[in-house]
């Protein structure tokens, strides 16, 4: 048992985190004209500054990468600008932020690709989910096998989208290989049928995840560099028929790489931990850096978690969108607000940067009794 807490500093890399408490990333479809942030991101994630690590919203590297609505980028300047706006405010308020880069592969629709191109996707499998588009959700578009040739520039797109991201001043990145996404579609054998170096075999289907975390790697530094992953959850309709053997792989090369940290996934996105048999425990102790654990965690699950080194930073995202105050919140033990869930996707700063904190509510409700006397 440690006597490690939520509360507790962590040091990885060259950042020192004021706690073990991280947001999540949380696609909140709200970018301007171009992709750009909103021009609400910047108070969105300062109201949040307290958790110890804010992971952005999951933003694609090219136009292709994108598979929803009015989600930002950060593969141009003015995408860089806006960002810059976002890492200066959270910055000012003592916090560290990281960017989760995207690429969504076949979970998108001909009106968001250039051209009404097809999205792509390692075999040609269009999976049963929908995307946000249009103004509503509707079913994906048939996608298309991307080339062999074509993966060193999907490669290279990530690797510029690092440097975008440390440009825009962000503390480092994460890559966004799990949710049924463009890599965690290479590695499940659910969604990738091809028979060339970037399938079939184990080694072969994390090629793809191997080659562009090396790449972001070389990039920035490995000290600034995150992953994360979702052994088995069938989020976007991925499947694998042998997810602790690929995984134990995978988490056996990325030790070589030296990333300074895992994000997993632990069951099905946004559901039940236990969908599928797989040991987090034992992925936990194989990574040599930080593990951070994500889904379905409350203060007694993550404490408990700690206590017993199953993990080192615990992730929680919808709690944070109604209570920007999360920590203290967590802290005191006082009540947790609901969110709206008519504002999530989409729209301006309602639903978005009005969710009051615990002293604000107090503010307020202090006002209302003198506003009676």
């Amino acid at each position: 048992m440690s006597d490690l807490n939520l509360f507790t500093p962590y040091t990885f890399g060259a950042l020192t985190l004021s706690n073990r408490v991280v947001l999540a990333p949380l696609t909140r479809n709200r970018a301007g004209k171009g992709f750009v942030p909103s021009e609400f991101a910047a108070a969105y994630y300062s109201q949040r500054a307290s958790a110890g690590l804010l992971i952005s919203e999951a933003s694609q590297i090219s136009q292709q990468g994108q598979g929803y609505q009015d989600t930002p980028g950060i593969y141009t300047q003015p995408q860089i600008e806006g960002w810059r706006k976002v890492t200066d405010a959270v910055h000012a308020k003592g916090g560290r932020i990281f960017l989760q880069l995207w690429h969504v592969g076949r979970v998108s629709h001909v009106d968001l690709q250039q051209q009404g191109a097809a999205p792509v996707a390692p075999s040609a499998l269009r999976p049963a989910t929908k995307v946000f588009v249009n103004n509503r959700f509707e079913d994906v578009s048939e996608p298309r096998a991307l080339e062999t040739d074509e993966l060193p520039g999907i490669v290279n797109d990530f690797r510029q989208a690092a440097a975008n991201a440390i440009a825009a001043g962000f503390d480092g990145v994460e890559i966004h290989g799990a949710n049924g996404y463009l890599l965690d579609q290479f590695i499940k054998d659910g969604a990738n049928l091809r028979t060339d170096a970037y399938g079939g075999s184990i080694a072969n289907r994390a090629r793809l995840l191997l080659e562009v975390t090396a790449a972001v790697a070389a990039e920035i530094g490995a000290d600034r560099t995150g992953i994360r992953l979702s052994p088995v959850s069938p989020a976007n309709g991925v499947s694998s028929s042998d997810p602790q053997a690929q995984f134990d792989y995978i988490v056996d090369q990325l030790n070589a790489l030296d990333i300074v940290y895992l994000h997993v996934v632990e069951g099905a996105t946004g559901g039940p931990r236990d969908v599928a048999p797989f040991d987090f425990d034992a992925l936990r102790q194989r990574f040599k850096n930080t593990y951070i654990a994500n889904n379905g965690y409350d203060l007694d699950l993550a404490t408990a978690r700690l206590a017993h080194d199953k993990a080192d930073l615990i992730a929680f995202g919808r709690p944070f969108i109604g209570n920007p105050d999360l920590v203290e919140r967590l802290k005191t033990g006082a009540p947790l607000s609901a969110f709206d869930p008519s504002t999530l996707y989409g729209g301006g700063a309602a639903g978005y940067i009005d969710y009051p904190t615990l002293a604000e509510s107090s503010v307020a409700a202090n006002q209302v009794l003198a506003d009676r006397a």
